[in-house]
């Protein structure tokens, strides 16, 4: 029998604010020694009221409108109720019931074409606390507890690892673009739980769902879903049984480990929050949010194709990052819109190599935008050849002298 899988996944990314989303102690602990951002509401003391952080509520807004969801007016928070050591009032403040966008899609370019991923929610919530496991003890700092974090739920669209493998890329460059989240999957500031079914080809009928949480790298997720898939199709053709559950990702043994039963949305025992009340925004407030988006990566992608005339191949690398498509359009600028092409062939060659050897990124290269200008013009003037343009290009990058 031929088997399919359904992927769905949640992605967990925190929002680069100046403080706490229920609290004024600072979200940047990144290098802070433990427990020392923290305060009675962050910690969950009986008694500390919460405030609702307003950056968080527009940042969380505009992504909602980058996804092209429906920004809710009404919304208010749950109290998720667990227990574990990291979570200090044993609930979490989320979003359950009204969330505050929902029914959004996204592209992905695969091997077979764009395909839409649609979005089911996308919502706020604080941050957990983190674990440390140190010389046999486990050890909880709490400068993370309460860093505001969004989280976004697809429908179940995918079918292959490789289709999720893209989809948390398009996720990280578009929060990253908008400058909603940092991007740095190397110190948590985005993770992804995944839930991986499989099913007889051609079948609606859904199989029963396995959740594999806090995966921390896209390539994590990748193999996470490869292994998983491969796994529930030998227990199925083997005549067992798959149960909803909840597993973990081994990474140096490349595989999944159960942890326990797969919880329901009744297991939180989620209610409205009384210490927070509703938000209601108006019209005018959403449409500041759409104001305040730049121009997205796919659109500007297109336009890259069809103002410089730009294979499509090219476009897309030029638009990986907004850093590097604000250096390609400066450096066209600066050359008085001449040769985009040949600029764009600087970028994605030579000064794509220099930064990859040097750990760079393109903020930090010293030849700027109008330098890079300068050196084609050189060559249109046949001022020099392109091998001795290369070996000025590279002075240029290390020491910050210009062409001439």
């Amino acid at each position: 029998m031929e088997y399919e899988a359904v992927i769905g996944l949640e992605v967990h990314a925190q929002m680069l604010t100046d403080s706490k989303m229920f609290c004024g102690c600072s979200a940047d602990y990144a290098n802070a020694a433990p427990n020392t951002h923290t305060c009675p509401v962050c910690l969950g003391l009986p008694g500390a009221l919460p405030v609702l952080n307003q950056r968080a509520v527009e940042l969380m807004a505009m992504t909602g409108r980058a996804l092209n969801c429906r920004v809710n007016h009404d919304t208010f928070f749950d109290r998720k109720n667990y227990f574990y050591v990291d979570l200090p009032s044993s609930y979490q403040r989320s979003q359950y019931e009204h969330p505050l966008c929902t029914d959004g899609w996204v592209e992905i370019e695969t091997s077979e074409g764009s395909k839409r991923i649609g979005i089911t929610r996308a919502h706020m919530e604080e941050d957990t606390g983190k674990l440390n496991h140190v010389d046999g003890l486990s050890l909880v700092d709490y400068n993370r507890s309460g860093v505001p974090l969004l989280e976004i739920v697809s429908e179940p669209d995918l079918r292959s690892a490789e289709e999720a493998k893209l989809y948390c890329a398009k996720m990280r460059q578009l929060l990253v673009w908008i400058g909603v989240n940092s991007g740095n999957l190397d110190e948590g500031a985005m993770r992804f739980d995944v839930n991986v079914s499989v099913r007889p080809r051609g079948s609606r009928e859904f199989g029963a769902k396995i959740e594999i949480k806090n995966l921390n790298s896209i390539r994590s997720v990748e193999r996470a879903i490869q292994y998983e898939i491969k796994r529930q199709i030998d227990v199925l053709a083997a005549g067992g049984r798959l149960y909803q559950e909840t597993r973990g990702w081994d990474e140096d043994r490349g595989i999944t480990l159960s942890q326990r039963s797969k919880e329901y949305a009744h297991d939180y025992r989620y209610f409205p929050d009384p210490d927070l009340p509703p938000l209601a925004l108006d019209e005018v407030w959403i449409a500041a949010r759409d104001a305040a988006l730049p121009e997205l990566p796919d659109a500007r992608r297109r336009r890259f194709e069809h103002q410089y005339g730009l294979p499509a191949q090219d476009a897309a690398l030029l638009t990986t990052e907004r850093a590097i498509a604000d250096y390609f359009e400066s450096a066209v600028a600066a050359a008085n819109g001449h040769a985009p092409k040949q600029v764009a062939n600087w970028i994605t060659g030579e000064l794509f190599r220099l930064l990859n050897a040097t750990g760079k990124e393109i903020g930090d290269a010293h030849v700027t935008p109008a330098g890079l200008a300068e050196l084609q013009t050189l060559i249109d003037r046949g001022a020099i050849n392109l091998n001795t343009a290369k070996r000025v290009l590279e002075t240029m990058f290390h020491t910050g002298r210009s062409a001439t």
